[in-house]
C-alpha cells in the first residue's frame, strides 16, 4: 500500500517511514492465487507500518475463521512438533518476534497452540487478532486456539480492548469479535500426557469428559468448571502444599488455588504427566513448578509470552518448544513498538496537563506578586509610602469586620491558597517533564490511577515506582481480580532493561 504522502517534506524523523494512508486493498488481502485465503505474510507487513484493515474484510476475515472455530471441539488433541504459546496480551510487535524461525517458529512449517489471553493491556489487539486469523485461515491443522480469561466482555469492557476496539472500529464490531471468541476451544491434550489449559484445573474437573460436555458458546459465568479453567491458578508455594486440595482464589476474587495433591490426583487418574498453562506473568517467562522435588517432571508449567508486560514489567517473554518428545524453553526480549498515547487519547486531551500547569503558574504569580519586586529598585520613599498606605487600609478594614481576628484568619486563608497553587505547579511540573513514565506507571497501576503521592515526590518516586518486576506486580495486584457485576455490564449471546534473574516472582494475569 501506498504510504502517507509527504508534499512539505516536513517530518521531523526522516528514518521513520509514514503509515500507509488507506486500508489493505481487497484484491491485496484476498489475492486470487490463495483461492481466498488471507496473505498472511503481507497482513503481518501492512499491520506492521500501522496500517488498517476495512471493516468489511475485517467481518470477511472473522467469519471465515468462526467456519473452523465452531467445528473444533471443547477438547482438541495435538503431537509433537508442537510450540505452546502463553499470553501476547495485544503486543503485536512482540508476536511478530514470537513468530520468527529462531524463537516459536514459522507458520509455515510450525505446528502452534496458543493459550489464550490475546487481548487487552497493549494497544494492538485487533491486530494480534487480524493476524493470527489470518494464519490460522492459511494453516486450519496446525494453527489452534484455546480460551483465556480476557476473551470475554465483563474483561475487555474493563481493560482497554472494548476501547480499541471503538477507536479503530465500531460496538458493531466489538461485539462480533466478542461472539468469536465464544467459539474458542477449552483445552488441549499434548502427546497424549499433556493437558494445555489457560487458567487450571477445579473441583468440577475429574476427568476430560467434563470439559467436553460443556456449552462454552457464550460468555464464562463467575464460578464453575468453565470459569475455573480459564481463572484458577496453582498455590504459590515450593511444594505446592496447603490446607485441603482447593483454596479459595481471594487474588482473582473468583474459583481457586490448587496445590499438588489436587493436581497429582487429577493427573494421575487420566494418565498424564503435567498441566501447561498461561494466565500468569513470570519474571522469565516461565515457570516450573516441580512439587515433587527438583529432579521430578514439574506438575504443572507456566508459561508467559508477553515480555515487558505492560511496558513496566521488565520480564522475559518464552515458549514453549516440544519435539520428540522433549520440551524445551525458548526465551526472547521485548520488541520496541510504536508510541501511543495513553488510552487512545487525542493530542488536544493530551496537552492538558500542559496548558493546566502554564494556567496555575500564572495564578501563582498573581498570588505572589509583590515578591517579585526587585529590591534594589525599593527606595526608602517607596516603602514609607507603603507603609501609610497599609495602615490606612488595616484601619478601614478593622472597622468593617467584626473583629481584630478577621485580619488574620484572611491573612491566613490566602497564605493556605499561595501554599496549594505552589503544590499544584510542583505536581504540573512533574507531569510535563515525567509525561512519559507517568503514562508507563499508569498502565500497570489500579484502574489507571497514580499511587498516592507520588506526583507530588517527584521523579525519584515515579522512577522508583518502575523499578523492578516486584513493584510492578504490587502496583498492578488489584487488576487480578474478575470485576464485579456493578463495574463492568453482564452480556451474553446466548454471550528497556533485560535481566539474567533465574527468580519464579510471579505476578497474577
Amino acid at each position: 500500500m501506498d504510504l502517507l504522502n509527504d508534499p512539505a517534506n516536513d517530518r521531523h524523523v526522516k528514518t521513520l517511514k509514514p503509515p500507509p494512508h488507506r486500508p489493505l486493498m481487497r484484491n491485496l488481502m484476498f489475492p486470487d492465487k490463495l483461492k481466498n485465503k488471507p496473505d498472511w505474510k503481507l497482513l503481518r507487513d501492512h499491520l506492521q507500518k500501522e496500517g488498517r484493515v476495512s471493516k468489511e474484510d475485517l467481518y470477511k476475515l472473522v467469519g471465515d475463521c468462526n467456519k473452523l472455530l465452531k467445528n473444533e471441539g471443547n477438547v482438541i488433541y495435538l503431537q509433537d512438533p508442537l510450540t505452546v504459546v502463553g499470553d501476547i496480551h495485544g503486543q503485536y510487535y512482540d508476536l511478530l518476534k514470537l513468530l520468527e524461525p529462531k524463537v516459536g517458529g514459522n507458520p509455515e512449517t510450525t505446528k502452534y497452540l496458543f493459550l489464550g489471553d490475546f487481548v487487552d493491556r497493549g494497544s494492538y489487539s485487533i491486530e494480534v487478532i487480524i493476524l493470527l486469523y489470518a494464519i490460522k485461515l492459511n494453516y486450519p491443522n496446525t494453527v489452534y486456539f484455546l480460551r483465556g480469561n480476557h476473551e470475554c466482555r465483563q474483561l475487555t469492557a474493563f481493560f482497554n480492548f472494548k476501547e480499541e476496539c471503538l477507536y479503530k472500529y465500531d460496538q458493531e464490531t466489538y461485539d462480533m469479535l466478542m461472539d468469536s471468541f465464544d467459539l474458542f476451544p477449552l483445552a488441549c491434550i499434548i502427546n497424549s500426557k499433556f493437558i494445555a489449559i489457560h487458567g487450571g484445573i477445579s473441583p468440577d474437573l475429574k476427568s476430560l469428559e467434563d470439559i467436553k460436555r460443556l456449552d462454552r458458546y457464550h460468555e464464562p459465568p463467575r464460578s464453575g468448571l468453565l470459569c475455573d479453567l480459564l481463572w484458577s491458578d496453582p498455590v504459590d508455594q515450593d511444594q505446592g502444599n496447603m490446607d485441603g486440595q482447593w483454596k479459595g482464589n481471594e487474588v482473582r476474587g473468583c474459583s481457586w488455588f490448587f496445590g499438588n495433591e489436587a493436581a497429582s490426583k487429577f493427573l494421575q487418574k487420566n494418565n498424564l504427566i503435567s498441566i501447561i498453562r498461561a494466565h500468569e506473568a513470570q519474571l522469565d517467562g516461565y515457570k516450573m513448578h516441580r512439587w515433587h522435588g527438583g529432579k521430578d517432571f514439574p506438575v504443572v508449567i507456566t508459561i508467559f509470552s508477553a515480555p515487558n508486560y505492560c511496558d513496566v514489567y521488565n520480564n522475559k517473554g518464552a515458549v514453549i518448544k516440544f519435539e520428540n518428545n522433549t520440551l524445551n524453553i525458548q526465551q526472547f526480549q521485548y520488541t520496541p513498538h510504536p508510541y501511543l498515547l495513553p488510552n487512545f487519547m487525542d493530542i488536544f486531551t493530551w496537552s492538558i496537563p500542559f496548558v493546566a500547569e502554564k494556567v496555575t503558574e500564572m495564578l501563582y504569580n498573581l498570588l505572589q506578586v509583590g515578591d517579585q519586586v526587585d529590591d534594589e529598585e525599593v527606595n526608602e520613599e517607596d516603602i514609607k509610602q507603603f507603609k501609610e498606605m497599609t495602615q490606612q487600609q488595616n484601619k478601614q478594614f478593622d472597622k468593617q469586620s467584626t473583629g481584630g481576628s478577621n485580619t488574620a484568619k484572611n491573612t491566613e486563608k490566602l497564605k493556605k491558597k499561595i501554599i496549594f497553587v505552589a503544590n499544584m505547579i510542583k505536581m504540573q511540573k512533574t507531569l510535563r517533564e515525567q509525561s512519559e513514565s507517568i503514562i508507563q506507571l499508569k498502565g500497570a497501576c489500579p484502574d489507571k490511577r497514580l499511587p498516592r503521592g507520588v506526583l507530588t515526590a517527584g521523579k525519584s518516586a515515579i522512577m522508583d515506582a518502575l523499578a523492578d518486576f516486584n513493584l510492578a506486580r504490587n502496583a498492578d495486584i488489584v487488576n487480578e481480580k474478575m470485576p464485579t457485576v456493578t463495574q463492568t455490564p453482564q452480556q451474553s449471546i446466548s454471550i528497556n532493561k533485560s535481566t539474567n534473574s533465574t527468580s519464579s516472582n510471579t505476578k497474577k494475569k
